[in-house]
């Protein structure tokens, strides 16, 4: 929730002095870290993760999931993971979204580049103006308000004047640590940003939060 990075090369070490399996969850890494392979790339550590799963409806822009691994750890799951054997594939038209979406990244950098400098600019910003976004490492930037019923309303007049922002309060973050959830993207231009940036000040003077 506060777009900080797994310490991935501690948890292989582990791993591998205790024979363990490791697996990822990259739903947020897909498409943003190690230029677009995600968490495991951005770390070199290809070889030595076991699993790595991840969504295909955030960067990549579609919808389903993926696992992948080796060939004897996928032939395993295939035949014993219930999710998989009573599920039913994703429509044609889908699936050659998903390829054309990665074919996308694969071949240019320019919109992980955009993505980062959005995030960067956003998270800068309200940092000027006063707010706390704690120690995101990824264009994930949240808003750390702290208390529940206040962090709803902020939401809630966050999108009265435009801005559609998803208040995130216990018991999904520690009580007390209420925070609106900001997830800039490559298709934000500037001037949607700063104008982001202008609500943001608008509403948190409104409720003297800043």
């Amino acid at each position: 929730m506060d777009g900080d990075i797994a310490k991935l090369p501690e948890i292989v070490e582990i791993a591998e002095e205790y024979d363990l399996i490791t697996y990822v969850d990259d739903a947020h890494g897909s498409g943003v870290l190690g230029k677009g392979a995600g968490t495991v790339k951005h770390f070199g550590l290809s070889d030595r993760i076991d699993f790595q799963i991840g969504t295909l409806s955030k960067a990549i822009g579609v919808v389903g999931g993926y696992v992948a691994g080796s060939n004897q750890l996928i032939e395993w799951l295939k035949l014993r993971s219930r999710p998989f054997l009573f599920s039913t594939a994703l429509p044609p038209a889908s699936i050659a979204a998903c390829i054309a979406s990665v074919d996308i990244l694969m071949k240019d950098e320019e919109l992980i580049q955009q993505l980062w400098a959005n995030g960067d600019f956003l998270k800068s910003e309200l940092s000027r103006l006063g707010f706390n976004v704690g120690h995101s490492e990824t264009p994930i930037t949240p808003c750390i308000i702290g208390d529940e019923v206040t962090t709803q309303q902020f939401s809630q007049r966050l999108y009265e004047e435009g801005v559609y922002a998803k208040a995130i309060v216990f018991p999904t973050v520690p009580k007390g640590t209420g925070r609106i959830r900001n997830m800039p993207t490559a298709a934000h231009t500037r001037e949607m940003l700063e104008q982001v940036v202008s609500i943001y000040e608008k509403v948190g003077k409104e409720m003297s939060l800043i």
